[in-house]
């Protein structure tokens, strides 16, 4: 059950990773002006 636990934390923090850039590329196009301000990714 150890491995699954370790596997598990590491598919986590990639998710969290992928999330922050994601949030970096949104902010990145807003100020570039090639998505509107108001844009919701939800």
């Amino acid at each position: 059950m150890d491995g699954l636990s370790a596997a598990a934390f590491c598919f986590a923090m990639v998710g969290v990773v992928a999330l922050v850039k994601i949030e970096k590329l949104v902010k990145t196009l807003k100020e570039n002006g090639i998505i509107d301000n108001d844009y919701n990714d939800s």
